[in-house]
């Protein structure tokens, strides 16, 4: 059986982090390892606090996963500090984990900041270098490359500046745009569009479900552009079949998609 690891922060509700990305995993037939970066208090109606793991501890998390498992391919979320950065980084070189995608998730919808602005430094030169795809939202991509992204004219000229930082590839959602949203794919110095349809729902986690999704069809051998191609259409159908478990957004029901 293949493996996947993510690297995130974990969420009580289910609803994002750590476990959506392991019943991710699950669902399409791949084994989760996962390394917790960070624990939060959060639920569908909002983020309350986050708490850091000590760098030591993240270390040791991915050495004894590392040490026991072939990791095929890993995803990587929330970062908060600027240590955990840099030894993710370090030890994602030190142990040739390959295949990485990078969900550079920067603040919770309620604007609750999720990655300090000496860590953000400290992701471009470091784990960008070492990042197969990133997978940034409009916002998150216009804080990282400097370009003001509102549509799919810049977020392609974003998606070239982020590509000069060492990503293989740049994967801009576009969710956030108006009108139909499209996702800009830039791959081998070419652009590629996933045109998406527009949801009424207001969602709790759906970045982190794509991004777990293409490291798991990554994990058992898919290129990158059939790895994004799924996750798409599996994102799509997760939102179609969402739930208001909660009392606030909407929880994306990933079983029986794959």
């Amino acid at each position: 059986m293949h493996v996947a690891l993510t690297i995130a922060a974990s969420d009580p509700s289910g609803g994002a982090g750590i476990q959506v990305d392991l019943a991710v995993f699950r669902e399409l037939g791949v084994y989760g390892t996962s390394v917790v970066t960070n624990v939060t208090a959060q639920n569908t109606r909002g983020f309350d606090k986050i708490c850091k793991v000590p760098p030591r501890i993240i270390a040791a998390q991915i050495d004894a996963v590392a040490r026991d498992f072939r990791v095929g391919a890993c995803k990587i979320g929330v970062l908060y500090a600027p240590r955990a950065v840099a030894v993710v980084a370090e030890r994602i070189r030190r142990r040739e984990i390959p295949r990485v995608v990078f969900d550079p998730v920067m603040a919770a919808k309620d604007g609750r900041v999720l990655m300090t602005p000496n860590a953000l430094k400290r992701v471009k030169r470091l784990l960008l270098p070492r990042t197969m795809v990133i997978t940034p939202n409009f916002s998150e991509a216009s804080v990282l490359s400097g370009v003001d992204v509102k549509d799919s004219a810049t977020a392609k000229e974003a998606a070239k500046v982020l590509a000069e930082m060492g990503p293989y590839a740049v994967l801009i959602k576009g969710g956030h745009a108006e009108g139909e949203p499209v996702d800009i794919l830039y791959h081998e110095n070419q652009f590629y569009e996933f045109a998406g349809k527009r949801s009424d729902k207001h969602m709790h986690g759906t970045g982190c479900v794509l991004s777990a999704a293409i490291t798991a069809r990554l994990a058992v051998g898919d290129d990158l552009l059939s790895a994004v191609e799924f996750a798409k259409r599996y994102v799509e159908r997760a939102i179609e079949r969402s739930a208001a478990l909660g009392k606030g957004q909407f929880t994306l029901f990933v079983g029986g998609l794959g």
